[in-house]
C-alpha cells in the first residue's frame, strides 16, 4: 500500500453538518490525520439530525466522516480550551464551519490562532465568507443555491425556482476549501507560514455557475429556467426508454461531427446520406423528424442498452441513473466509488469513495469514528495525557 499524499499533515476538524466534514473527509482520503473534535455529549449535529433510526448515528453523519479519528472535547470549558491550544500547536490545519463569529466568541479569532501557531492553516467555511456586507448572515445549503445563482436556472420555465439535489452549496464549498488548504500547504513550504483560507458558500456556487454567467453575456440577459444547452438541435436532449419509468431516459449530446455515428448506431445510415446530400443547415430544419426517429429507437430498448450502443459507436450519451442504478453500477464499483463499510450497531452500509484517483497514493476507506472513539489515543499520542487523567477529564465534562 502506498503512503497517502497528505500523510504527515495533521488536521483539527471542528466542523459540523456537511460543508466542513466534506472538506476534511477529502483530506483524510488523501492520507491526512484528521482529528474530528466534537462536543462530548451530543457531538456533531449530523449524528442525530435526519436520523433514520433513533438509536443510531445517522447515515447523514456516516457518509461525511470516513477515515477520521474521533476526539470529544468541550471547547467551552477552560480546561478544554487549554487542551485545544496544545493541539493547535501540533496541528497543520484547522477547519471549521461554525456560524459567523462563533469561533471568535470562544476566544480563537484568526490573529490569536496565528499567534498560537504561525504555521497553522486556518480554513473557515461560511455562508458568505468572513468579510463583505453579507458576512454576518447565516446560510444553509438552499440559501447558498439561491444566492449563488443556481436556483434561478433550475426547474421548469412555468414554475418557481427549484433546488439542485447535488448539494453544491455544502459539498461544493467543501471541495473548494480542500483545494484552498492544499494550496496553502504548498505555499507554506516556501514561506514557513500558515494563512487563513476563507470560503464562502455563495462564492463556491457562483464558481460552479460560470456557464450561466457566460450565457448572460452571450445573450445580454440572465438565462431562464427551462432553457437547456443544445435543445432544438438534432441528436440533443432526453429521450425516453423502455419500460417508461420516471427515470427511464437517455441523455444524448451529439454535436454535428458525431451525427453519422449516431445514425449508424440507431440503424439509419440513410440519414447520414441525407445529411451529406442536403447539408447540416438544411437538415437541421428537420430536427423534429430526426429526433422523432431517435425517440422511436430509444423506446425500443432500456436506458442501459441504449447507452452502451451509442457510446460504443462513439456518441456522447448517458443513461439517467438514480441511486438504485449507481450503487450497482459496475463501473463505479470497479473504481471504488461505492464502498461497503461496517459501523457499530448499524452493521453493514455503503458510502462513497474518493472521487479523485492518484496513481501513486491510494488510501483505503475506513469507517467514521463513534463519538470520542479515539479521545484517549489522541491525547496520549499528542499531549502525553495518561488514561487516568483522561478519565478525570471525562468526569469533569472536559472530554
Amino acid at each position: 500500500m502506498t503512503e497517502g499524499a497528505l500523510s504527515g499533515v495533521r488536521v483539527l476538524d471542528v466542523t459540523l453538518h456537511q460543508a466542513g466534514p466534506s472538506c476534511t473527509q477529502l483530506l483524510a482520503w488523501f492520507g491526512a490525520d484528521v482529528i474530528k473534535i466534537e462536543e462530548p455529549t451530543k457531538g456533531d449535529e449530523a449524528r442525530w439530525n435526519h436520523r433514520d433510526r433513533e438509536d443510531l448515528d445517522s447515515l447523514y453523519y456516516l457518509v461525511l466522516n470516513a477515515n477520521k479519528r474521533g476526539l470529544s472535547l468541550n471547547l467551552r470549558h477552560e480546561k478544554g480550551k487549554e487542551i485545544f491550544v496544545s493541539l493547535l500547536k501540533k496541528a497543520d490545519v484547522l477547519v471549521e464551519n461554525f456560524g459567523p463569529g462563533a469561533l471568535e466568541r470562544l476566544g480563537f479569532p484568526w490573529p490569536v490562532l496565528h499567534e498560537i501557531n504561525p504555521r497553522l492553516i486556518y480554513a473557515s467555511i461560511k455562508g458568505f465568507g468572513s468579510w463583505g456586507p453579507y458576512s454576518p448572515y447565516k446560510s444553509l445549503e438552499v440559501v447558498a443555491q439561491a444566492t449563488g445563482g443556481a436556483m434561478a436556472v433550475c426547474g421548469p420555465a412555468e414554475g418557481p425556482p427549484t433546488i439542485n439535489a447535488a448539494f453544491i452549496g455544502d459539498s461544493g464549498s467543501g471541495v473548494h476549501a480542500a483545494l484552498g488548504i492544499v494550496a496553502a500547504l504548498q505555499q507554506r513550504h516556501k514561506t514557513g507560514l500558515g494563512q487563513h483560507v476563507d470560503v464562502s458558500m455563495q462564492d463556491a456556487v457562483c464558481n460552479l455557475m460560470r456557464m450561466s454567467f457566460r450565457d448572460h453575456q452571450k445573450f445580454g440577459r440572465p438565462p431562464m429556467r427551462g432553457e437547456r444547452a443544445g435543445t432544438g438541435y438534432m441528436g440533443y436532449g432526453l429521450f425516453r426508454c423502455a419500460p417508461g419509468g420516471p427515470n427511464d431516459y437517455i441523455d444524448i449530446q451529439c454535436p454535428p461531427p458525431m451525427l453519422p455515428s449516431l445514425f449508424e448506431a440507431i440503424g439509419r445510415p440513410d440519414l447520414t446520406e441525407e445529411l451529406k446530400r442536403v447539408g447540416p443547415r438544411e437538415m437541421g430544419k428537420q430536427v423534429d423528424r430526426v429526433n422523432g426517429i431517435i425517440a422511436e429507437w430509444a423506446m425500443q430498448r432500456d436506458k442501459h442498452e441504449a447507452m452502451r450502443l451509442l457510446c460504443e459507436a462513439g456518441v456522447s450519451a448517458g443513461a439517467v441513473m438514480d441511486t438504485g442504478d449507481l450503487v450497482h453500477d459496475k463501473h463505479l464499483l470497479e473504481r471504488e466509488m461505492i464502498v461497503p463499510l461496517s459501523y457499530p450497531g448499524r452493521g453493514d452500509f455503503f458510502t462513497l469513495g474518493n472521487p479523485i484517483k492518484l496513481s501513486a497514493s491510494r488510501v483505503p476507506i475506513s469507517a467514521p469514528p463513534t463519538l470520542g472513539q479515539h479521545t484517549a489515543e489522541v491525547l496520549a499520542e499528542l499531549l502525553g495525557i495518561s488514561e487516568s487523567e483522561v478519565e478525570s477529564l471525562r468526569k469533569e465534562g472536559v472530554v
